[in-house]
């Protein structure tokens, strides 16, 4: 594979996808398909003030960067990290066109709450090794911003978050090369997703076509 081709890097965004069910991030990522239900369109509307493209802003000692462009050649994964925080310390990179050293500190927006599971600390903890890797430095905290608690919670990057990241990669790469979307059973979940009109229709008629096929064979 390419890593310089950005078509053959998968979408960094596709890792919560995967971990609420790696079947609906088959039928965005691979099948590319898409409905919007209520919480798609109030996590757009979230991200219209985080989305405007590399506005670079200075408070202070921070320098703030929104809708920043990453990628990681390592992971072979491209996204957008809703804002990236730089603040100035000796101990810290250069920037291009800024004075002084900076920490890094990626920063994700999301509509709700903290979640039970941690898909939101491994997408963010792989948006901090974009970082790393682009800019040869080290990330230790990054933060998620939750609409619904109006606060931001502090997120530590571990190589343990780490090594799931490059777990989970592994596998979305192992279904891409395939175009292999895989089947899952239903659940509670299934209420909340923005592709139940897409996908449970497949899945309920894949059923009834192996149902039919086996009541022939039995005849």
């Amino acid at each position: 594979m390419d890593v310089d081709d950005e078509d053959s890097l998968l979408m960094l965004s596709g890792i919560q996808h995967f971990q609420f069910c790696r079947r609906q991030w088959a039928l965005i990522h691979i099948e590319q398909q898409w409905e919007e239900n209520v919480k798609t369109v109030e996590g757009q509307h979230l991200h219209r003030n985080a989305d405007k493209p590399l506005i670079r802003e200075k408070r202070g000692n921070k320098l703030i960067v929104r809708a920043m462009p990453v990628k990681s050649n390592e992971l072979k994964i491209t996204g957008v990290c809703d804002v990236v925080e730089f603040i100035q310390d000796n101990s810290g990179v250069e920037i291009e066109g800024s004075e002084g050293k900076y920490t890094t500190h990626p920063i994700e927006y999301k509509r709700g709450k903290p979640k039970k599971n941690n898909s939101d600390i491994l997408q963010l903890t792989a948006q901090a090794m974009c970082l790393e890797e682009m800019l040869l430095c080290e990330i230790n905290t990054g933060y998620m911003f939750y609409n619904e608690i109006k606060h931001r919670v502090e997120v530590p990057i571990t190589e343990d978050h780490k090594t799931e990241v490059r777990l989970i990669v592994a596998e979305m790469y192992h279904y891409y090369k395939r175009k292999h979307t895989p089947k899952v059973k239903t659940g509670a979940f299934c209420k909340s997703c923005s592709l139940q009109n897409i996908c449970l229709p497949k899945l309920m008629n894949k059923r009834s076509v192996k149902s039919y096929i086996d009541r022939r064979i039995n005849e």
